[in-house]
């Protein structure tokens, strides 16, 4: 394209503009006055003014002539002529293709460029008028232009965009055209030549480029409605999974309304059916963009299926980020009878292929994955958005130490041969996540690289439930002998304790005897309290649950915590507010903060900070905890953390099991953590371990709230308003012991208090003495665990006979679990073992003291 060049003799001078050379010539006028009048001065007063004078003023007047001579000849100063505006700041606007005004606020002209005298109307007599004027006689402008007109006279920046049908000539040939203008209005700067604030008013006519956009708006409207109404659905969905564009053919397959419809409300996980997401936010590694078919189920809106095939194209940008899809959708819900039985085998497959709890993938020669069924990427915890499966090398996905199994079974798989060991993996994603590949040969044909078929089955499950039952079976196994050992020592330390307290009941303090007496009763006690811990351990402790306060359990053991943990560790107690109360044992409770705290102690070697807190965890607050087999409910939580060494995943696999301890030899029982979680599992609660190999280690115990019922509340008022309560009794009580010195200690203690006494060493030996006696005993005291007949039996013995006494079972194991062998279990009373004689007295008096349901 040729450019012509703008000469001088084609500037565009300006319609009118008004310059400084009307103030310069009043100047010349002036200054020539005044030397006129100086002249006239020297004709009539030459004979009274001084020669010097004179010519002093003659001198300056040529120096000034000189000055002004040589300013001229050096381009100082120049004669004003018509060029003296062509510059190039003014040839900008003065050829700019917009009309251009310039005027102050109140409208009064000082400039037009010669576009502007272009446009229809802009003249008048040869004058130029303002753009309001301009615009005057069209109504369609005037609020337009009355906008413009304020935003002129308030100094602001403003334009608009007026719709004049015909134009402003007003040619009937284009009465029908519609054209628009472009108006803007601009305060100007401040410049010397100026004394009032200006403003620049520009108008431009756009009519071209306004139909030059209508006709694209209008082809890409038609272009839309084409699509919408097409016969295919078609969708388009982002990076993140959503659906940004979908037309009207897929929404009414769908059952959605296309006008509710907002880009991003729909995600390709709320219209394709199971795992089948996944397979569209995949494109091939190498950025190459293909269309592939996928036979998939889509959901509708009221959740039933349309069997759909998918067109589907998707890309990756340059930096590996998957790019917008673009999804052609065929209904293959129905086709022509010629068709149909093709149709139905194919969405058959579709659903078997994507449908199945298993992933299924074909390779190639060389172990790459080619293709993938809808659960692939949710079984291989694989994000397809992230990065394309698609011939991505399988051994990648699982861990090295299967990896040669499974190189040698695609090998086997590659060479045809009928069977094919499955392979256990773990996957190499984070977390404990297992497999089990079934991996066969395909069948290959000319053009296809898949040449191996391999199916996963997910075993994670499967494998945490095994070890579970594995680790369950162990504990049951050791509990069950622990819980034994722990009944038999039961039997002896009641003996010891209740003769201790008969002996004490002779020797008074003063006594000799009274100071070893009492060590005999205190070792005892401590030989109960290591019986208790089996009993825990094997989860067969008979509980005394109270009512606690945990705030004031921890306040109570710091002395005795700090005493333990030593000088060079540091034990911090932080609260939080309002705890919630507890039922719990307290001296079991005792004994887990402080097996926790010891622990904590000897994993700081080299001394550490240890912190309990205890805080209050809402049901809300539990649902969103990822802890295993945590029930959502109201909670108390106790943590227990330290700076210590911290234990690796392996290790907390095991530290709950029996005997297990990372202590050196002889430090260590390995029965501290086992007893800590058969006491917090009986009290209903929840412990998990937090740890961070050289951070350190939280022990985490959730504990049920408890609320109290108004029948706790009214028994806890009348406990405390209670006189002290007679012991003493006379009824007649048949006890029933196999341990002959567990049944005299009991026997005595009875006698003493004034009851009488029958006494039988088995069940079948109860018999007869209740039916020596007609089965007219006040009360039956009972060992649970006897030979022959035991304690369970006797009393379905007596029931049967039809006589409903008063039952008291007496056993070293759980309430619980004696309870759980009885039928009539609500009519019997229970007293764990080991007693004392405080405690036999005041089981028997509560017992008798109770009126019959039938009385």
């Amino acid at each position: 394209m040729a450019i012509t060049p703008l000469g001088e003799d084609s500037y565009p001078d300006p319609v009118l503009a008004s310059s400084r050379g009307g103030a310069g010539l009043w100047r010349v006028v002036a200054l020539g006055l005044v030397l006129v009048a100086g002249a006239v001065g020297f004709a009539l007063f030459g004979d009274t003014i001084p020669p010097e004078l004179v010519m002093t003023f003659v001198g300056l007047l040529a120096v000034a002539g000189v000055f002004f001579l040589f300013g001229l000849a050096a381009g100082l100063f120049r004669f004003s002529g018509a060029d003296e505006r062509r510059t190039i700041a003014n040839a900008v606007v003065d050829s700019a293709g917009q009309g251009t005004i310039v005027a102050d606020r109140d409208g009064k002209i000082a400039y037009v460029n010669s576009s502007y005298g272009t446009f229809p109307g802009a003249l008048h007599n040869g004058l130029p008028v303002g753009i309001p004027r301009l615009f005057a006689g069209h109504a369609d402008a005037s609020e337009a232009i009355y906008r413009l007109a304020r935003a002129a006279k308030d100094g602001r920046s403003a334009f608009e965009s007026i719709r004049i049908p015909g134009g402003l000539g007003g040619a009937a040939a284009d009465a029908a055209r519609a054209f628009w203008y472009r108006v803007a209005v601009r305060p100007l700067p401040e410049t010397d030549d100026t004394s009032k604030p200006m403003v620049a008013w520009t108008i431009e006519d756009i009519t071209r480029d306004r139909e030059s956009n209508e006709t694209a708006f209008r082809d890409l409207q038609r272009a839309i409605d084409y699509l919408d109404h097409s016969p295919s659905g078609f969708f388009s969905a982002d990076a993140q999974g959503q659906i940004q564009y979908l037309n009207s053919t897929l929404a009414d397959w769908l059952g959605y309304d296309l006008a509710e419809f907002n880009a991003g409300q729909l995600r390709l996980s709320d219209v394709v059916r199971g795992d089948g997401a996944s397979l569209l936010m995949r494109g091939r590694r190498d950025g190459e963009i293909r269309t592939e078919i996928i036979d998939i189920d889509l959901v509708r809106r009221n959740g039933t299926t349309l069997p759909v095939r998918l067109l589907h194209r998707a890309a990756r940008l340059a930096d590996g980020e998957l790019g917008e899809t673009r999804t052609l959708v065929l209904d293959m819900s129905s086709a022509p009878d010629s068709e149909e039985e093709l149709r139905a085998a194919e969405v058959r497959f579709s659903r078997f292929f994507n449908d199945t709890p298993f992933a299924i993938a074909t390779l190639d020669g060389e172990g790459r994955i080619v293709r993938t069924n809808a659960p692939f990427g949710r079984i291989f915890r694989w994000a397809g958005e992230e990065k394309s499966v698609e011939l991505q090398p399988l051994q990648d996905l699982i861990g090295e130490a299967s990896r040669d199994k499974l190189a040698r079974a695609l090998a086997d798989a590659t060479a045809q041969r009928s069977e094919v060991e499955p392979v256990d993996a773990l996957l190499s994603a984070e977390g404990e996540h297992a497999v089990r590949l079934y991996i066969s040969a395909s069948e290959v044909s000319a053009g296809s690289p898949e040449q191996v078929n391999v199916y996963a089955l997910d075993m994670t499950d499967q494998r945490k439930l095994e070890a579970q039952f594995a680790q369950s079976q162990k504990m049951q196994a050791v509990g069950q002998l622990a819980g034994g050992v722990a009944h038999d020592f039961n039997n002896l330390l009641t003996a010891i304790i209740g003769f201790s307290d008969l002996l004490l009941l002779k020797h008074k303090p003063g006594d000799p005897s009274f100071s070893e007496l009492m060590q005999i009763k205190q070792n005892a006690n401590r030989a109960a309290g290591l019986t208790r811990q089996l009993l825990a351990f094997s989860r067969r402790q008979t509980l005394r649950p109270q009512v606690l306060e945990l705030p004031l359990i921890v306040d109570d053991l710091t002395v005795l915590l700090k005493r333990m943990i030593g000088e060079k560790n540091q034990l911090t107690v932080e609260h939080g507010r309002n705890i919630w109360p507890v039922r719990a044992d307290v001296v079991q409770l005792e004994q887990v903060i402080i097996n926790l705290v010891v622990n904590a102690r000897d994993a700081m070697p080299n001394g550490g900070a240890i912190t309990i807190r205890t805080s209050n965890v809402s049901e809300a607050e539990v649902m969103n905890l990822k802890f295993e087999g945590m029930v959502a409910a109201d909670y108390v939580l106790i943590d227990v953390e330290d700076t210590g060494t911290g234990m690796s995943p392996e290790v907390l696999h095991k530290i709950f099991e029996p005997f297990f301890t990372t202590k050196e030899l002889g430090k260590g029982t390995g029965l501290g953590l086992s007893t800590v979680y058969g006491i917090v599992k009986q009290t209903e609660g929840f412990i998990y371990p937090v740890s961070t190999v050289g951070v350190g280690t939280t022990f985490k115990i959730f504990l049920p709230r408890h609320v109290a019922s108004e029948a706790e509340i009214a028994a806890k008022v009348a406990a405390a308003t209670a006189p002290a309560k007679d012991l003493t009794g006379h009824e007649r009580i048949l006890l029933v012991e196999d341990e002959e010195s567990v049944r005299a200690f009991s026997a005595r203690a009875l006698r003493a208090t004034g009851y009488e006494v029958l006494e039988a060493d088995s069940g079948e030996e109860a018999m007869y003495v209740l039916e020596d006696n007609d089965f007219n005993v006040d009360l039956i005291i009972s060992d649970v665990v006897m030979p022959e007949m035991d304690g369970p039996t006797l009393l379905k013995a007596i029931r049967e006979k039809g006589y409903k006494l008063k039952v008291i079972f007496v056993s070293g194991y759980a309430e619980e679990s004696v309870r759980r062998d009885i039928e009539d279990d609500q009519s019997v009373d229970f007293l764990p073992k080991p007693y004392s004689l405080d405690q036999i007295n005041s089981k028997v008096k509560e017992v008798l003291s109770r009126q019959d349901e039938g009385e």
